[in-house]
């Protein structure tokens, strides 16, 4: 063994990091855009809805995401790791769940369309759903890791109806 052999990462190793951080790359894009659509709105159009009174405070909504696409990045990541070339069938999930994601804060905040934004949550849930229980046929961890995402979107739901029909 040379002397700096441990201190060497094996390619196998550099990949399985780098796809972490590439899942965690693509989930945080997918954050950052829906960012830069609804901060704006929050202090101006956001603000004139009726909300129902169990509505959290704005500031809750990031540091929940953050720590969601964290465990979507990791989920994924494991089941890459199981499954590696980044488009098996539940990767291929993990995607349209991550796209219907994507479009919901242009819906909701750009466009202001809470109706439209709810169907897009429907589809969401439905896909998030599936991913999950795939997920879980690979990875015990993977799946147990979008259940608080599932229950999130369950909740956010429920806020888009209630926010849409009080609107």
């Amino acid at each position: 063994m040379s002397p700096n052999s441990s201190e060497a990462i094996s390619p196998s190793r550099r990949s399985d990091w780098l796809a972490l951080v590439g899942f965690l790359a693509l989930c945080f894009a997918v954050a950052g855009a829906g960012s830069v659509v609804t901060t704006p709105q929050i202090g101006s159009w956001y603000s004139t809805l009726t909300k129902p009174s169990w509505n959290p405070p704005s500031w809750i909504f990031g540091p929940v995401w953050t720590v969601l696409y964290c465990m979507m990045a990791v989920a994924a990541w494991l089941v890459w790791r199981k499954e590696p070339g980044g488009f098996s069938p539940p990767l291929r999930w993990f995607y349209l769940q991550l796209a219907l994601n994507a479009v919901w804060s242009p819906l909701f905040f750009g466009l202001h369309r809470p109706g439209l934004a709810l169907v897009d949550l429907v589809l969401l849930w439905g896909a998030i759903a599936v991913t999950t229980f795939i997920f879980w046929k690979r990875s015990t961890l993977a799946g147990a890791l979008f259940v608080p995402y599932l229950a999130w979107v369950s909740f956010a739901s429920t806020l888009n109806f209630a926010i849409w029909r009080l609107n």
